[in-house]
C-alpha cells in the first residue's frame, strides 16, 4: 500500500479540492442533490438508492481539506459495504466528480481495498488480511471485560462469559458477585448447553431440531446428577421456552443447572453476526426473582450488544428507501 497509495492521493489533490467536490459535507444528508450533480457530469440514473453514509466521513472542514482523499477513501469503502457497485452511485454518494471518482477507486483497487469484478466493484481481500489481523489483537476476553466490570457494578451479582465447545459451555471468565455468595462455576469448567442460560444463549440461532438434540445431550450429561428439588423442565416445556428466547433475544436459568441459581444470558456476536459467545447475571433466588430477571433483561443485552459491536457486529438496519428520478 505504501508504495502505491502516494502517487495516486497526489494526482487526485487538485481535482479533490475543487469547488465542486467541496460540496461532499451535505452528501449524506441531500441524496437529492448528489444526483442532482451526477446528473450534470453526464450521468442518467434511473433509480438511486440512498447510501448513508458516516458523517465523519464525510463531514470536512477547510482546515481539514488536505485529509479529503483519505476520508473519501474510507467513505467508498464504507459505501462498497452498504452495497455500492458502480463508479456512477460511488461519486452520487460522495459529491465527488466523475474523474475524481475513478481515480480513487483505481487507488483502492491497486491497493486491494477494493476488487474489480464484472458488475463492479466489490469489497478487496486486503480488507479480510487486516479484519483477521484485528480480530487476533482484540482477544473476546480481552474485549469483553470492561462490559463484564460494568454489569457487575451494575447487578452486584456474578457474571459470566463462556463460550461454546461440542455440546458444552466452556466459561472463559467470571466475576464473583458482592452479596457474599458463591457458585460451583469457574474459569475453566464446563456445563451442557442446554442446562445453562448462558449456553442456551448460544443456542438462540440454532434450528429446533438442533434444540432437542443438545436438550438430549444435556439429559444424558446430566443423568447422574441429583436435583433437589429438580427444576429440569420436560422435552415440550424446554422446546417453548427455547421458542419464547428466540424471539426475545436472551434467555433465562431457572434452577436448571444448580439448585437455587437463576440466571439471565444474552448472545455476543461478531462482525458475521454469528453468535460466538454469552455473558450471563446469575444469583440466588432471594435476589433473582422473576420480577427482577425481566428487569434485567435490557441491561444484560446492552452490555452483550457492546462486546459485539466491539467485534464487528452491526445491528441490521432498515431496507433502504429507494428514490425513483
Amino acid at each position: 500500500m505504501n508504495k502505491a497509495m502516494p502517487t495516486h492521493a497526489a494526482s487526485a489533490s487538485n481535482d479533490d479540492l475543487e469547488p465542486q467536490a467541496g460540496h461532499a459535507t451535505r452528501a449524506a444528508s441531500q441524496p437529492a442533490a448528489n444526483a442532482a450533480k451526477a446528473h450534470r457530469a453526464g450521468a442518467q440514473p434511473a433509480v438511486l438508492d440512498e447510501i448513508a453514509l458516516p458523517s465523519t466521513l464525510l463531514d470536512i472542514t477547510p482546515q481539514q481539506a488536505g485529509t479529503q482523499t483519505l476520508l473519501r477513501g474510507l467513505a467508498i469503502l464504507e459505501a462498497a459495504a452498504a452495497g455500492v457497485r458502480d463508479l456512477r452511485t460511488f461519486g452520487a454518494a460522495l459529491g465527488t466528480t466523475r474523474s475524481t471518482t475513478h481515480r480513487l477507486v483505481s487507488s483502492l483497487v491497486q491497493a486491494r481495498y477494493l476488487r474489480q469484478v464484472q458488475g463492479g466493484y466489490l469489497l478487496g481481500p486486503k480488507l479480510i488480511e487486516l479484519g483477521t489481523i484485528a480480530l487476533e489483537q482484540m482477544p473476546l476476553t480481552a474485549v469483553a471485560r470492561q462490559h463484564l466490570e460494568s454489569l457487575a457494578e451494575q447487578t452486584l451479582d456474578t457474571i459470566h462469559l463462556g463460550v461454546r465447545d461440542g455440546d458444552d459451555v466452556l466459561y472463559i471468565d467470571k466475576i464473583p458477585g458482592t452479596r457474599g455468595l458463591e457458585m460451583r462455576s469457574r474459569v475453566g469448567h464446563r456445563m451442557p448447553l442446554a442446562s445453562t442460560g448462558i449456553g442456551k444463549a448460544m443456542m438462540l440461532d440454532l434450528t429446533p431440531d438442533m434444540w432437542q438434540s443438545l436438550f438430549e445431550a444435556s439429559r444424558r450429561a446430566l443423568a447422574g446428577v441429583s436435583f433437589k428439588p429438580d427444576n429440569r423442565p420436560d422435552q415440550q416445556t424446554f422446546m417453548q421456552r427455547m421458542t419464547n428466547y428466540a424471539a426475545g433475544g436472551y434467555t433465562f436459568d431457572l434452577e436448571e443447572n444448580e439448585a437455587s441459581i437463576r440466571c439471565v444470558a444474552a448472545p455476543v456476536r461478531d462482525a458475521s453476526g454469528s453468535v460466538v459467545a454469552a455473558l450471563s447475571v446469575a444469583s440466588t433466588i432471594p435476589y433473582m426473582s422473576l420480577e427482577r430477571m425481566d428487569e434485567l433483561i435490557p441491561v444484560v443485552q446492552r452490555e452483550a450488544r457492546a462486546i459485539s459491536e466491539e467485534l464487528g457486529w452491526r445491528a441490521p438496519q432498515p431496507a433502504t428507501r429507494r428514490i425513483k428520478r
